[in-house]
């Protein structure tokens, strides 16, 4: 597991000297509970110094990028920037799963891709980077994984909204969304979703839930009205 997690170090560019604090980030609930460990040695701690510490880091780059920008927006943008599923994205990207440890239930029912897992770790990374390194460790750490490229994780992770504002502005027919299938047993579905404006289908999405699987049949909906120079 320690080489294992080398990789984690490498992949994020940040060498911990108190390698004891990346296992704790990556350690669930439900493998505490499994070995026997106190409830305070998994990573819900480190997750809740990380999630204040992207609070302010995520409130300073707002305050600055957008300098005429009132108190309430700031506020509504702030949350989507770092709500689960903005944070499970930026977790996908240097593959935090892969890292993860699970009890056994937890990683055979999918625990390494489910958002509310990633994400959490996600926090709990930034918490650890805090302590081990200082607030400018791991403001480099947000900056670079999580408000970099802001506007292609935002057409990601709201895809929905973004197709809906766009359909309106350009369409009278209106956006419905399909269940067309259904694979894998109760543990790991995956679900397989259409989207039609009127009677046309747009794109079609993918994912391990529902509303998983919508956003990514938007984007690629928005992708491919994007082709057709539709904004």
């Amino acid at each position: 597991m320690n080489q294992d997690l080398k990789q984690l170090e490498n992949r994020i560019g940040y060498t911990f000297k108190d390698f004891g604090l990346l296992k704790k980030a990556m350690m669930h609930s439900s493998y505490a509970n499994e070995q026997h460990l106190h409830k305070y040695e998994c990573n819900e701690r480190l997750e809740f110094l990380g999630d204040a510490v992207l609070e302010l880091v995520s409130s300073e780059f707002l305050f600055y990028e957008h300098t005429k920008m009132p108190e309430g927006e700031l506020t509504k943008t702030r949350a989507g920037m770092v709500c689960e599923p903005a944070l499970a994205f930026c977790a996908r990207e240097i593959q935090i799963g892969d890292f993860l440890l699970l009890g056994k239930g937890e990683d055979a029912t999918g625990g390494r891709k489910r958002e509310s897992i990633t994400s959490d770790a996600m926090e709990a990374l930034i918490g650890a980077i805090y302590i081990d390194g200082g607030f400018a460790n791991a403001k480099e750490f947000i900056e670079r994984f999580i408000l970099r490229d802001l506007e292609n994780k935002k057409l990601f992770f709201d895809s929905k909204t973004i197709l809906q504002e766009i359909v309106q502005a350009n369409f009278k027919d209106v956006i419905t969304y399909h269940l067309i299938g259904e694979e894998g047993p109760d543990h790991d579905k995956s679900f397989l979703v259409s989207v039609h404006i009127g009677e046309e289908e747009y794109g079609t999405g993918r994912g391990r839930t529902k509303k998983a699987a919508e956003q990514e049949a938007a984007y690629q909906s928005i992708l491919k009205l994007h082709e057709k120079n539709i904004k």
